[in-house]
């Protein structure tokens, strides 16, 4: 048996990269109530429903979120990658770029790479919400 070389084990580190990951190809439901529950540092649930590269070659992932009503909000972070936030319930307050934006229920928040950022529940009842990442460091 031959020692590994360095060239081939980069050649080989992307294949074992994919090794785990969701190809989408074809068409599938995903169902929340049967996906493990996690707990998010402010105390709020949150649900990974899928992480996977598209067939057109994006990688994407979706989760769904719910932030009790009077909790605090995540810290504000910085993500380089595109993210669609899809206001289910409640009402949040989107804090970026020296602003503040008021999101009700219905309403969609366009998050751009490289943007610092956080979302808090400014209503009286919980708030629940779809994040759609795509592409750059999506996790």
């Amino acid at each position: 048996m031959s020692a590994i070389r360095r060239r081939d084990l980069c050649i080989a580190l992307p294949a074992f990269a994919a090794m785990g990951e969701t190809t989408l190809s074809e068409s599938e439901v995903f169902s929340l109530d049967q996906m493990p529950v996690r707990t998010m540092p402010n105390g709020g649930k949150s649900w990974d429903i899928l992480h996977g590269t598209l067939a057109t070659g994006e990688v994407i992932a979706l989760h769904e979120s719910m932030q009790p009503a009077g909790l605090a909000p995540n810290p504000p972070h910085t993500i380089q990658h595109s993210e669609f936030i899809f206001v289910r319930e409640g009402t949040m307050l989107f804090e970026h770029d020296g602003k503040s934006e008021k999101v009700g229920a219905g309403g969609i928040i366009f998050v751009a790479p490289r943007t610092r950022h956080t979302a808090r529940n400014i209503g009286d009842g919980p708030a629940a919400y779809l994040v759609v990442a795509i592409g750059g460091d999506t996790k």
